[in-house]
């Protein structure tokens, strides 16, 4: 599903109402339609009995506010309409569905003071449809006091299309902005729903389909994808009834060091968690006896390691080569240090590999300052920086704040190197080399925590070992892995959450998926 701006939602409506004959009423009429249907599938099971508030602005917005109070009036809820006035102030598509609420028996008040409202509300529910996505600015007067005034009340509140006061694109605010349990945006997402604190501030966010044709949406060739169960769940592999363990691929993972033998267990674990049906693990001989005792259901390999260091040694590179030539993909880097001659295995390793191959932590770091080497691997590869490691690879130029820089500056990376990039953060943001581009909504900050990235790459290299490509081993290697982070909060609060929790979350995360 297309990630749009305030600006390319405009255009997308201008040319549905201007060139493709649907007019501004119907697309109105479609969007108030569609929010109350989703109220009543998403938050109420029905709408008969229950009380809704509805505050409606002057704009287009505060039209969709007036066609949904007349959908869930007309389904048996008690109906309350407050709005911004003067009523010739009111945009022509508003003022008609305000009428129409008229004339339906809602009831309608003008608000000309903040005075004019009561104190507490009596509603089951408030509707914010006060401003929308072409809200820019700071809300000010009698507007900036009523969202004050929503957000003291103690309602499940839902917004229409934006929590007003939030910006579309950049997901910030500046004053007064509506806290919202439910967003319900019309036709496409919008990019300041999943950054923050725009993520936080809209709530369970749920796309309503207005009438706008698809191949209007494809004209504007938007290039940014929100990343979304049904995509997820379309490309993970199906399980043969009858397959063995061969059939669900073998990963071969190099990990792990002294002092760092966690990272290792927790990549395999996930590997597995994840559906693969076999994994090694190429370790140091000196950590061997740890890794192999704490993930039995995989298999290890003593490879050789610099003396007393517990760290790979160069010498080792024939038979690294060997190991990942017998299975279908390759995990590089959970907990394998930055000694100078593991650095150089893997940068060995990597020039000749012809499986696909995720590499993250230290794995990464061995490319600072030979990141000229990465565009030039034979196989598929998928590389998992968190921002401090990005940077690092980039000689010091770090990932930018704005949501928008950022996509940029992953797909100029992935398109340079010829890779599939997952540049991890909030969001976490997935680029490959054709410059398409994909944002995960799922994850939590309870992920923030040590061994998290270890539990991605496993992930990772688990669909690609199932034989996915490397773009859709990284999408939905992100979206799963967040989504077991989510579960896992629900359960544990965030405060608690460990990687190894999300590793225990996949099975329910999965299941979720219907996967």
């Amino acid at each position: 599903m297309k990630l749009v701006t305030a600006e390319r939602m405009r255009l997308i409506d201008r040319e549905t109402i201007d060139n493709r004959g649907i007019p501004g009423p119907e697309l109105m009429e479609n969007a108030g339609c569609g929010i109350a249907q989703k109220l009543m599938a998403f938050v109420v099971d029905t709408a008969s009995g229950e009380t809704v508030t509805i505050f409606c602005g002057k704009g287009n917005n505060g039209g969709d506010g007036y066609v949904v109070g007349r959908y869930l009036f007309q389904a048996g809820a008690k109906v309350t309409i407050y709005f911004l006035g003067p009523l010739e102030k009111l945009s022509p598509d508003a003022r008609l569905n305000f009428d129409r609420a008229a004339e339906s028996g809602i009831d309608l008040h003008e608000i000309k003071a903040i005075g004019d409202l009561p104190g507490e509300l009596d509603s089951d529910y408030i509707v914010d449809a006060v401003f929308g996505t072409g809200f820019a600015g700071v809300p000010r007067g009698l507007s900036a006091e009523l969202i004050e005034y929503i957000n003291r009340q103690r309602q499940t509140t839902i917004a229409v299309d934006m929590p007003s006061g939030l910006n579309a694109d950049t997901g910030t605010h500046e004053g007064a902005v509506v806290h919202a349990d439910y967003t319900f945006t019309l036709a496409l997402p919008k990019f300041g729903l999943y950054v923050s604190p725009g993520r936080e501030l809209a709530g369970a966010v749920v796309t309503v389909p207005i009438g706008i044709p698809d191949n209007v949406v494809a004209q504007f060739d938007l290039k940014v994808d929100l990343i979304t169960p049904e995509l997820v769940a379309g490309q993970i592999p199906e399980r043969k009834p009858d397959g063995h363990k061969g059939d669900f691929g073998k990963l071969f993972a190099l990990a792990g060091s002294t002092g760092m033998t966690g990272a290792a267990a927790m990549a395999a674990r996930s590997a597995l968690r994840s559906g693969c049906g076999l994994v090694k693990v190429g370790c140091p001989r000196a950590t061997l006896p740890v890794i192999a005792s704490l993930v039995m259901e995989a298999t290890s390999c003593p490879l050789p390691d610099v003396a007393k260091k517990g760290a790979l040694a160069l010498r080792g590179l024939g038979e690294v080569r060997k190991l990942a030539a017998e299975h279908d993909a390759v995990a590089i880097g959970p907990g394998i240090g930055r000694h100078h001659e593991t650095s150089e295995l893997v940068r060995r390793f990597v020039s000749t590999l012809d499986r696909p191959m995720v590499i993250d932590a230290d794995g990464l770091n061995a490319f600072v300052g030979h990141t000229d080497l990465l565009a030039k691997t034979k196989a598929p590869a998928v590389l998992t920086p968190h921002p401090g490691e990005f940077m690092r690879l980039t000689d010091g130029a770090p990932a930018p704040n704005d949501i928008h820089e950022r996509i940029e500056t992953a797909r100029r990376f992935a398109t340079a190197n010829n890779l599939v990039l997952v540049l991890k953060g909030s969001p976490t943001i997935v680029a490959d080399a054709q410059r398409n581009c994909y944002l995960n909504p799922t994850g939590n900050s309870g992920m923030a925590t040590g061994g998290s990235g270890d539990v991605l790459t496993g992930a990772i290299g688990s669909f690609l070992a199932q034989g996915m490509s490397a773009v859709d081993a990284a999408v939905c290697g992100v979206y799963v892995h967040g989504l077991a982070g989510d579960l896992a909060a629900d359960e544990l609060t965030e405060r608690s959450v460990m990687a190894g929790d999300l590793i225990d979350f996949l099975p329910q995360a999965f299941e979720t998926l219907g996967c």
